[in-house]
């Protein structure tokens, strides 16, 4: 079976109904996305102030 109908299995189940509901209250928390503006500067290479690491 390809995996996006597993997925698409998965997120139909009750299981999965719960992980997309908390997925999307984590998404909707204020701090959550702050974090994840941070991560994206970072990576974008704006800000950090530490430059690239090899």
């Amino acid at each position: 079976m390809p995996l996006a109908d597993r997925i698409r299995r998965f997120l139909r189940s009750p299981q999965g109904q719960r992980a997309r509901n908390r997925a999307g209250q984590i998404a909707r928390d204020p701090r959550t996305q702050a974090k994840a503006r941070r991560l994206l500067t970072r990576f974008r290479g704006k800000g950090g102030g530490h430059g690239r690491r090899y």
